[in-house]
């Protein structure tokens, strides 16, 4: 077998990757070697162990996964490769693999998809359709458009989806005032199903940071959040959707503590919550997480862990991060 050349960005993580392969069985060892690395770190050593075993080191953990499953061993077991994979991959495969398993549970996790298309800029949701496509030959968009039975999440998705294709870069403050007169009329003055048509359409054709401004400014015009003054002839479940989408865009730390509070005491269906928000918010705001955690419930977030997951590797990989610093 000729000599792998491992590129310049790629060298200084040999060792590791060694390590990492000669780790069969020590599942310790891969969550010291690999839960506490940033982004990039991640990559380049996902590069350089391929370049020096000519297999994806994912490949190499789901194989690790597959062979706890035959052992019989205890399922805890193998949800820490599946984690280890996952965290693994490029933040965009990663968020597309998580759309196709929101997407194909019986129940549609419909959180896990608002919190892919709120939490994420256009230019990576272009990345996770581009992902979502190649490795399951289908569209992301569509996959939304024919979910049944039909839901008021859907409908916001599906805008949402839009808005990611049209909106423009740039936030403008006339724009913001004038979508908070026009949800304030519709509101003031018209049914609950026209209020929920203006919703959707300025949701599709809004930017994220530009919604999140013409929140504000309804709040800085009429005195209070838009959310108190949903009309009531709107379904319930369309104002309950729409105040989850505006939770998880306007204040996300308080968002995100809300659900792994949830997931962490088992009040939730949204099983796969803990370990989704853990690794997408990892090198994005965690910090800020922790704090708002330890605020709303006296306690941190390291600890909630320990108290409620069985002691293991997997309890071990959540722990590192919590504790993982955002700059990291």
């Amino acid at each position: 077998m000729g000599t792998k050349i491992l590129t310049s960005s790629s060298q200084g993580f040999e060792i590791e990757c060694k390590e990492i392969h000669d780790s069969w069985g020590r599942v310790n060892q891969l969550v010291r070697s690999l839960a506490t690395k940033s982004k990039i770190e991640r990559q380049q050593i996902r590069e350089t162990y391929k370049a020096m075993y000519g297999e994806d080191i994912t490949s190499f953990l789901e194989r690790m996964c597959i062979s706890s499953d035959q052992r019989n061993e205890a399922k805890i077991g193998s949800k820490v490769f599946a984690a280890l994979s996952l965290w693994m991959v490029h933040p965009h495969e990663r968020d597309a693999i998580v759309a196709k398993e929101a997407l194909e549970q019986g129940d549609t996790n419909y959180r896990a998809l608002v919190e892919i298309f709120v939490g994420r800029k256009s230019s990576h949701i272009m990345l996770i359709k581009q992902a979502y496509q190649s490795r399951f030959r289908r569209q992301l968009d569509q996959d939304i458009i024919n979910l049944e039975p039909p839901h008021p999440l859907q409908k916001i998705l599906v805008a949402l989806a839009a808005s990611h294709k049209a909106h423009q870069a740039d936030v403008s403050q006339h724009i913001a005032k004038c979508d908070a007169k026009r949800l304030h009329e519709a509101g003031e003055g018209g049914s609950g199903a026209s209020e929920e048509a203006v919703v959707l359409e300025i949701l599709s054709k809004r930017s994220i940071p530009q919604m999140k401004l013409t929140l504000s400014s309804y709040k800085h015009i009429y005195g209070h959040e838009y959310t108190m003054k949903l009309k009531k002839g709107n379904s319930r479940e369309f104002e309950d959707s729409l105040k989850t989408v505006i939770k998880c865009m306007c204040n996300p730390p308080n968002y995100y503590a809300k659900a792994l509070y949830a997931s962490i005491r088992g009040t939730t269906a949204d099983r796969g919550a803990l370990t989704r928000v853990m690794m997408s918010r990892a090198d994005v705001d965690m910090d800020e997480i922790q704090g708002m955690f330890k605020k709303k419930y006296e306690m941190e977030l390291r600890d909630a862990i320990c108290e409620s997951i069985p002691s293991g590797d997997y309890r071990d990989f959540l722990v590192a991060l919590a504790t993982k610093t955002t700059a990291s």
